[in-house]
């Protein structure tokens, strides 16, 4: 009976600790059963766009996490840092692949400032990082805006006939049309560098993915470490990895409408492949080790001889760079620069994203983020679908868009508070 009781236990606590996860896997079925007019060549080709557009701006916020300062919304900071690097690029019509060389090298240089302060800011509140870096992130774009809209025209002369400023000479225009990557701008300059059919990624993913999962197991097993390796998880990876491949394989040999799926770009995707790499070997590092023992605890960190607040600063510049850099991948994709709303969103969706993918405010991986944010922009997808099929108005499913992104926020800050309430209930017992 106890053994029961204890099995019973155990799943509720681990569907409480999945539940955001789960409402969207349900939502995102649920959408595919009442929505008759989403084909599958459709669904795949939107969430194929949207994953490569927003997976390294989700991927910034593992780094932070794992140093101990919570979820960043801060990361917004960084999408400023980007778009004005984007800006300063379209002024001097600068576009191709010097042109976005010259926007991720000016947006590190400004991210890397920004990230140094922003992270100062942070050592001085102490425990409260998520508030300071929702009020920072208001603050900097206070500054942001003074700038693009009266210091542009005022204080820095430009002239008035050039495109992207307002006519009146003061400003930058609300959008700015970014020029496609073969009439010199900035469109596309990083996905249509090379590209390949969707279901031929697909295909080559799922067979590393599997040859990955099969040499770290036999690498632990070897060094001494089988104590790591878990056989069910590698069945389970393993097998999904092998049926990706199959309907992969399939979809080639049939000629299905996976066929049709828009084609991938492949330098962006080896991009979030390079950051994930790189997300993984910085934490085997001297600086990664010390990024988790200020995490875990920064007293016992402080005592061992680690320069706390240094630590978790670098951990801020870091995570700063990073965004500015996503942003830029997420607007040459876009096509154009939306000046004053582009930003305004990315740290409260990246957040959402990465919680729907079942991170936490002090635990966070990269299987977090990429998961997420699949699960995340399906769910974007489907919602005017499931507004038009149950309520005869897309438009409603808009608004549950809106819902969800604040109300996983609500729901996984609300977690966290009941599991540390928790905790300290048993330390007292």
């Amino acid at each position: 009976m106890n053994g029961l009781n204890d099995r019973s236990r155990a799943a509720g606590e681990w569907i409480l600790e999945n539940l955001v996860t789960i409402i969207f896997v349900a939502f995102t079925l649920f959408g595919f059963m009442v929505s008759s007019g989403v084909s599958v060549g459709y669904f795949f080709s939107e969430l194929s766009s949207r994953v490569f557009r927003n997976s390294f701006l989700v991927l910034s916020l593992i780094i932070p996490v794992l140093a101990g300062l919570g979820l960043n919304f801060g990361i917004v900071i960084g999408a400023m840092s980007g778009q004005a690097a984007i800006a300063i690029a379209r002024y001097y019509e600068m576009g191709g692949l010097s042109g976005l060389l010259f926007c991720f090298a000016a947006a590190a240089i400004l991210a890397l400032f920004c990230g140094y302060l922003t992270g100062r800011l942070y050592n001085k509140t102490r425990g409260q990082e998520m508030i300071a870096s929702l009020i920072v992130g208001f603050f900097a774009n206070g500054i942001y805006q003074f700038i693009f809209l009266f210091a542009v025209g005022v204080i820095v002369s430009v002239p008035a006939i050039h495109p992207m400023i307002k006519p009146d000479g003061v400003g930058i225009r609300m959008t700015v049309d970014l020029v496609p990557v073969n009439q010199g701008g900035l469109k596309y300059a990083l996905d249509n560098i090379l590209q390949a059919p969707f279901v031929h990624s697909l295909l080559v993913v799922a067979l590393g993915l599997l040859v990955l999962l099969l040499a770290r197991y036999w690498l632990n097993k070897r060094r001494g470490r089988g104590h790591l390796n878990s056989l069910p998880s590698l069945l389970i990876n393993g097998g999904l990895c092998l049926a990706a491949a199959a309907v992969a394989a399939h979809a080639i040999v049939t000629n299905s409408p996976l066929m049709m799926v828009r084609k991938t770009p492949v330098v962006t995707g080896l991009l979030i492949i390079g950051l994930c790499v790189f997300t993984v070997l910085i934490m085997k590092t001297k600086l990664g080790q010390d990024f988790r023992s200020v995490g875990q605890s920064q007293h016992a960190a402080e005592v061992s001889g680690i320069n706390v607040d240094r630590t978790r600063i670098i951990a801020t510049m870091i995570s700063t760079v990073l965004a500015a850099w996503g942003q830029i991948i997420y607007l040459q994709n876009m096509g154009t620069l939306n000046t004053y709303n582009a930003h305004t969103q990315i740290g409260m969706f990246s957040v959402a994203a990465i919680l729907v993918g079942g991170a936490s405010t002090s635990r966070a991986s990269i299987t977090h983020a990429i998961f997420g944010t699949i699960l995340f922009n399906a769910m974007f997808i489907m919602s005017p679908e499931i507004g038009q099929s149950l309520f005869g108005q897309a438009l409603l499913g808009e608004y549950f868009r809106t819902f969800m992104v604040y109300g996983v926020i609500g729901v996984a800050l609300g977690i966290h508070v009941w599991k540390a309430n928790k905790k300290n209930r048993l330390t007292v017992d």
